[in-house]
């Protein structure tokens, strides 16, 4: 059976332009704070910054 990876949470990426949530990603709570990513918006079509929303199950 696989380890589960320790300190490590599942958030979303939501756009910071239009509010959509497009991607997810896992980071390390204790060392990043907040994460901020220039990813590609489907809904607005274009590149957009996308910020860190909150954790998810």
């Amino acid at each position: 059976m696989a380890k589960k990876k320790a300190g490590r949470i599942i958030v979303a990426m939501q756009c910071k332009e239009c509010g959509a949530t497009n991607y997810q990603t896992m980071l390390n709570k204790a060392t990043t704070p907040k994460l901020e990513l220039k990813k590609y918006c489907k809904k607005d079509k274009k590149h957009t910054t996308h910020g860190s929303k909150e954790k998810l199950k």
